[in-house]
């Protein structure tokens, strides 16, 4: 199986949902929520790609980075790449029923690891749809994230205790759920939380807490006051809000605010290893996979996901070997060029 035949695949599986274009840019899919576009006019998923697009590499080729490092502590656990493939629930409700849930979320799980990292799994309106995850990590010994939509604390402090159980390395929430426009037409109440909420959640657990959804940095300053260990810059792939600022411009003044305060991640737009470099370089410590990773369980089940995140990661390596960045932490500002 190679990248051509799994795309092939995924576009026959996904008919209906998704067109699996040849870039990824919410372009054809606009207004399609439920589906896979982004909301309305689908301004704010087009942006997340777009922008990236103006972030420009700066090659270099004198140097020592012959064979650079991109292995990713996250919480002790040592990933060999600097990608997390992002918690994405709902199959049938927004990709049709060519996937069970379980058989989704298998194929994200099982092919993030054989790939060399992990992925997160997800909540929704559906309370099973979190106990599939959960089972699947559980034959994984734990190796993923629990993320969670912001529902009632009783109820995510409950799940967050399931994620325990199971040994997971973190939990989180899926904050900008609270306008999820699926959740409301499945009657699942979910809300902003303030920071007392938010740091009733985060004291309850010994695990990581992460916060998804971040775009400002004054958020991100609340986020580390209430407890969060990281953060995921994200505007929910474009779903929940129009004409919201993309995830890569948003990213360094948020930088500028929290880092080294805090974990700090990023997903939108990321359709390369090109890409990745580019986040990592605005200052992201790495980043979170959400539509590839689809394309790749719907096109080749775990073999599919594992193909897509290792074509990932050899470009990531290649920017790398051509930029002189010898390790992850030498990515940074002076090998990018900014046009906007």
């Amino acid at each position: 199986m190679d990248l051509k035949e799994v795309r092939n695949i995924a576009r026959e599986k996904l008919k209906g949902y998704c067109r699996v274009c040849p870039i990824c840019n919410g372009v054809a899919c606009a207004g399609e929520v439920p589906g896979m576009g982004g909301h309305l006019t689908g301004s704010s998923f087009k942006s997340n790609v777009e922008d990236l697009t103006k972030v420009k590499i700066r090659l270099k080729t004198i140097h020592n980075a012959k064979n650079p490092d991109l292995k990713f502590n996250f919480f002790g656990t040592q990933l060999e790449i600097p990608i997390i493939s992002a918690p994405i629930t709902g199959t049938a409700f927004n990709m049709g029923s060519a996937l069970t849930e379980e058989q989704y979320i298998s194929s994200v799980v099982n092919g993030s690891i054989d790939a060399g990292t992990i992925a997160m799994i997800g909540d929704s309106a559906n309370p099973a749809f979190y106990e599939i995850g959960l089972e699947i990590l559980k034959k994984v010994n734990g190796k993923g994230v629990g993320i969670l939509k912001p529902k009632k604390n009783n109820l995510v402090i409950d799940s967050v205790k399931k994620a325990e159980n199971i040994n997971a390395i973190a939990a989180g929430m899926d904050i900008d759920g609270a306008g999820l426009i699926t959740m409301a037409l499945q009657g699942a109440p979910v809300s902003p939380k303030p920071v007392d909420e938010l740091r009733e959640i985060t004291s309850s657990t010994n695990l990581p807490f992460i916060l998804k959804g971040i775009m400002t940095k004054e958020e991100a300053i609340l986020a580390v006051e209430a407890g969060a260990k990281a953060i995921v810059v994200s505007n929910h792939g474009g779903r929940v809000l129009d004409h919201t600022e993309s995830t890569a411009k948003a990213l360094p003044e948020i930088v500028e605010a929290v880092k080294g305060k805090i974990m700090i991640l990023v997903d939108g737009g990321i359709r390369s290893g090109i890409d990745v470099f580019k986040m990592i370089a605005l200052g992201a410590d790495a980043v979170l996979i959400g539509r590839p990773v689809i394309f790749g369980a719907y096109g080749g089940s775990s073999e599919g996901v594992s193909l897509i995140i290792e074509n990932m990661k050899n470009q990531l390596l290649q920017t790398m070997i051509l930029t002189g960045a010898k390790d992850l932490s030498s990515i940074n500002k002076s090998m990018i060029s900014i046009e906007w």
